[in-house]
């Protein structure tokens, strides 16, 4: 099988970095942060803060670089309120440098999560390159002094679980429910769902990865056989809901964009804190709550319990000040045909990067059969 040629999403319209006068060029490429280079970052913001030792806790390098780190800051530091505990994220991964996702997660929280009603962790720097590179970085809170837990996507959180998830969900949703905030005029840094070539061309971006999943006997063991004949059904498939999504109408609200539980963080009172902001989106809900709920049951509890988890859904969204939201019926058209973003994103997951891909392909391969999700969008 040929492996199509990956397009190059660049920053095509960059967005002014927040503080001109840093000269340095965030790093790209693989690269390993040390306290001279994050008290040069930090001053940009913080003037006068310096990092006296900076020791690294824990890396998770993945397509994205995450550092744990335990910081000891000067006099100035700490006025400036700056904690001990960081995490740093950018991308030194030396991967996926043609996407510009690093730069957007930088201005969603540069621009945007003190608007959110929702939680998200808290930010003390993001900045990004405005050369058109994509680069961006982040310097936020250490969750882990939280007291809570990190979300995995195979986590079972059951039926209760994902009813409380949703509920949080409802109220990230309507906090900017058709909202001027997030308009274009507004945020022209915010991308619309599925208008970017992040989202509209993301199969073809990935799929170097979806082809090594098709050559493993344990994915094709649990892929539908119409697939594996013609593998580039999914493509066409995500084309066609590319296109649904743009002849619908309906109020916008601020997404995640990729919703599953990995990118969560759960707090000791059980409230869900979301985090990956690398394709927040200006979009509908239907994109976040599939792949939300499809992904955190198992297959046997959504075929129970999916549209009733549904309409708890649109309840709490209506409840948390959301208006003109749709029906439940309406609702349902859109889940079935939104499965397909869960289709195509996890048969181009690699484990290595975090999350384990074959449970969750089989909950989103069992959805896609069950919803007829395929004809849906394809026709047969």
């Amino acid at each position: 099988m040929a492996t199509a040629a990956a397009p190059t999403v660049i920053d095509t319209n960059p967005v002014p970095r927040p503080y001109p006068a840093r000269t340095e060029r965030l790093p790209t490429g693989r690269f390993m942060p040390d306290a001279a280079w994050l008290s040069r970052l930090m001053a940009n913001r913080y003037p006068g803060a310096a990092t006296e030792k900076m020791e690294v806790v824990q890396l998770f390098d993945s397509h994205t670089t995450k550092l744990r780190v335990a910081v000891d800051w000067n006099a100035a530091g700490r006025a400036a309120g700056l904690p001990n505990a960081l995490c740093i994220k950018s991308n030194w991964s030396g991967m996926f440098g043609n996407v510009d996702i690093h730069a957007l997660e930088a201005r969603f929280y540069h621009f945007l999560t003190d608007k959110l009603t929702a939680e998200t962790a808290t930010v003390y720097y993001a900045d990004w390159n405005d050369d058109g590179s994509g680069q961006g970085v982040v310097v936020l809170e250490d969750l882990t002094a939280r007291g809570g837990m990190f979300g995995h996507s195979t986590q079972h959180s059951g039926v209760d679980g994902v009813a409380s998830g949703l509920a949080d969900l409802a109220k990230l949703h309507a906090g900017l429910w058709n909202s001027p905030l997030i308009t274009p005029a507004a945020a022209p840094w915010l991308p619309t769902s599925m208008e970017v070539p992040v989202d509209h061309d993301q199969v073809r971006l990935m799929w170097q990865w979806i082809e090594e999943n098709l050559r493993d006997p344990n994915f094709r063991a649990i892929a539908p056989r119409h697939y594996l004949n013609d593998p580039r059904r999914v493509e066409r498939a995500y084309d066609a809901l590319v296109a649904f999504e743009r002849q619908f109408e309906a109020p916008y609200c601020v997404i995640l964009g990729d919703c599953h539980q990995g990118n969560t963080y759960i707090l000791p009172s059980g409230e869900r804190l979301w985090l990956d902001w690398q394709l927040g989106r200006r979009g509908r809900p239907w994109r976040d709550v599939t792949y939300f709920t499809v992904g955190s049951l198992t297959v046997e509890e959504r075929r129970q319990h999916h549209r009733d988890l549904l309409a708890h859904y649109r309840a709490r969204l209506i409840a948390e000040g959301a208006t003109d939201v749709i029906g439940l019926d309406d609702i349902w058209e859109q889940v079935r045909r939104w499965t397909m973003y869960g289709i195509q994103a996890w048969v181009a997951n690699v484990d290595s990067w975090g999350q384990n891909g074959l449970p969750m392909n089989e909950r989103f391969f069992a959805a896609g059969e069950d919803m007829d999700t395929w004809k849906l969008l394809l026709g047969h």
